[in-house]
């Protein structure tokens, strides 16, 4: 059991509720070029670049997609095309939730008020958080921060939003490297994995780890 009252519960979103669905998007577009260990290796390299490009000043979101996508195509010797790379960022607003997601949601939303931090734009985390299914206290992005994660000054941006601490927050995420370390580096105390398997666990970090977010609301008692 978690033995601690949040004044809230902040979530990143992408991955971690919303079904996250790039890496199987990347194999249906790259597919027919690439098979096998060498189709997979684009696809980390996808996944490594876009983390890399949240490292810098703030851009457009489509923008990270589409740089990150032409970097893992020029290490792969994969033809590049902007049209093809975009079809990544116009598909995101479209994806719901993780199965678990919802019902899991809705548990928690009847004591506990719920936030978000994500990475993603303005004009795509409505439609992502209308189909989670549970009424969200605040949504705020890395837009309005001007910060992607795993950088601080979105974490900042959300404390002074909320006017709390971060002693206050129970911060859940199925990412050690965009969320947890970073939570862990800013002094939040109180951290729960939701271990998804996009990446291993990382005890350091101190965090509670569960297998969805309805484990988690029984682990706050609800």
């Amino acid at each position: 059991m978690i033995d601690f009252e949040p004044k809230y519960i902040t979530f990143d979103c992408y991955g971690t509720l919303t079904n996250f669905r790039i890496g199987e998007m990347t194999r249906e577009v790259y597919g027919n070029r690439l098979q096998g260990a060498e189709l997979e290796r684009l696809v980390n390299f996808f996944t490594a670049y876009r983390r890399d490009e949240a490292l810098g000043a703030w851009k457009p979101f489509r923008d990270v997609l589409v740089n990150a996508a032409r970097r893992a195509c020029e290490r792969m010797n994969v033809e590049f095309s902007e049209a093809e790379a975009e079809k990544f960022y116009l598909a995101e607003p479209t994806w719901g939730p993780h199965p678990d997601v919802p019902e899991g949601l809705s548990r928690l939303a009847k004591k506990y008020k719920l936030v978000i931090l994500t990475n993603a734009p303005d004009e795509h985390i409505q439609s992502n958080v209308e189909k989670l299914g549970a009424p969200f206290h605040r949504v705020f992005t890395a837009e309005q921060a001007q910060s992607y994660k795993p950088r601080m000054q979105g974490f900042e941006y959300m404390f002074d939003q909320l006017d709390c601490n971060p002693e206050d927050v129970l911060h859940v995420s199925s990412s050690l490297r965009y969320d947890l370390m970073t939570a862990h580096d800013m002094g939040i105390k109180h951290k729960a994995f939701v271990n998804r398997g996009h990446e291993p666990g990382t005890p350091y970090c101190e965090y509670y780890e569960v297998k969805t977010i309805g484990d988690l609301a029984t682990e706050l008692g609800l």
